[in-house]
């Protein structure tokens, strides 16, 4: 399942979303499980990552394999797993972020939801715009890198 748009929402006080009807349908087809169970951890450039449970145990089996005598690998997983929060979407279409992760991204009301191709990423609307605005810029360059790998 590829995830894809851009959704603008708002977190209310306990830290809940909503998750818009199309995206809960994304999910639901993707997992292909009615009651979809959704991992939210640590992003990067202080999004956070929304994975199915499919997607998120093929990431758990990817990093498994890095070799934790390395720093990096042991740093990343460390970050990425601790951070991490299992979630279901309750009857009003809605995920609760947990605070750890609301301050990590800094979220303070306005959100926006992006599909990431695997992934859904939320984003604190302020932090998304201006990333977006920036990362706008170089698109074509960016673009062009990748077409020479």
């Amino acid at each position: 399942m590829v995830y894809f748009g851009e959704f603008r929402g708002k977190a209310d006080k306990q830290g809940r979303i909503v998750i818009p009807a199309k995206l809960r349908n994304q999910f639901e087809k993707g997992s292909g499980k009615r009651n979809v169970s959704l991992f939210i951890t640590k992003g990067l450039e202080n999004c956070l990552f929304i994975f199915t449970e499919q997607v998120w145990e093929s990431q758990n089996s990817r990093l498994r394999e890095l070799p934790f005598t390395k720093g990096d690998p042991r740093t990343f997983t460390r970050l990425f797993f601790s951070g991490a929060a299992q979630s279901g979407i309750d009857s009003q279409g809605r995920i609760l972020l947990p605070g750890n992760l609301i301050n990590y991204a800094g979220i303070r009301e306005n959100i926006v939801l992006i599909g990431a191709g695997t992934r859904m990423e939320i984003w604190d609307e302020e932090k998304w715009d201006s990333y977006y605005a920036d990362s706008l810029k170089t698109y074509e360059n960016i673009s062009e890198k990748l077409m020479e790998m």
